[in-house]
């Protein structure tokens, strides 16, 4: 985890909540916020947007040990819940969980895969099935992201979960033998037999018969019943 030095925001508390305080105060460069956690009471705050983004554009994001100062204490909490405008990206609102440095909390980092498999430069596709890892640790003990080693993977081979080097004090949520990555096998996509010269093809007339139809197409059997009975009311 960074130095928590350049990770302090001051924040305000928020008195008023609503759509419309909220948009002004985005205008005015805050971001809306939430305090809980540790068995307080929820404080309504405003942070510096800027300076938020800065903190949460860093190495490890959300994961980013924040110390809020808040008239005149300071509260070591985490991002969370963090809502961004659909299509500007802008800040709207974000949810702080007070924690402590000495208790473990949940939290997600990314899988990172490094190297170019031998199995890939042999033909065969490598297939990332896990691109997010479940961890508990410490706030100043959870790692960045969690990276993978493929370089020496073959065509067939595999890595899981049980796979993967954490720092110490790093517990995975997540099942040993669940699969990360594996180098397959390509598919091959079977291209239909071409039609040789002279051969019919299934429901095609042959020929030069195209169009003609006889009794017994017209009416099947019937067609034929119907003629005899014609020729017995001639005789």
């Amino acid at each position: 985890m960074a130095d928590n030095a350049d990770n302090t925001l001051i924040a305000e508390p928020r008195s008023v909540v609503g759509s419309r305080p909220a948009g002004r105060l985005r205008r005015e460069g805050k971001v809306p916020a939430v305090m809980y956690g540790l068995d307080t009471e929820t404080a309504n705050v405003t942070v510096p947007s800027r300076k938020l983004n800065h903190i949460l554009a860093g190495e490890s994001g959300a994961n980013t040990l924040i110390t809020l100062e808040l008239d005149g204490e300071e509260h070591l909490a985490l991002a969370r819940q963090i809502q961004r405008h659909p299509t500007r990206g802008d800040l709207l609102h974000v949810d702080f969980i007070r924690v402590r440095r000495d208790v473990a909390v949940a939290a997600e980092i990314p899988v990172h895969l490094a190297g170019e498999p031998e199995g890939v430069r042999d033909g065969g596709i490598l297939e990332q099935l896990v691109f997010t890892l479940s961890i508990e640790a410490k706030p100043e003990d959870i790692p960045p992201s969690v990276e993978a080693d493929v370089s020496a993977l073959e065509i067939g081979d595999q890595l899981h979960i049980a796979d993967l080097r954490l720092p110490p004090g790093v517990a995975v949520q997540q099942e040993a033998d669940e699969l990360v990555v594996q180098v397959i096998v390509p598919r091959v996509v079977e291209e239909p037999e071409a039609v040789e010269a002279g051969e019919e093809i299934e429901g095609e007339a042959p020929e030069g018969e195209e169009g003609e139809v006889g009794p017994a197409a017209e009416g099947g059997e019937g067609g034929e019943a119907a003629a005899s009975s014609d020729e017995s009311s001639e005789s």
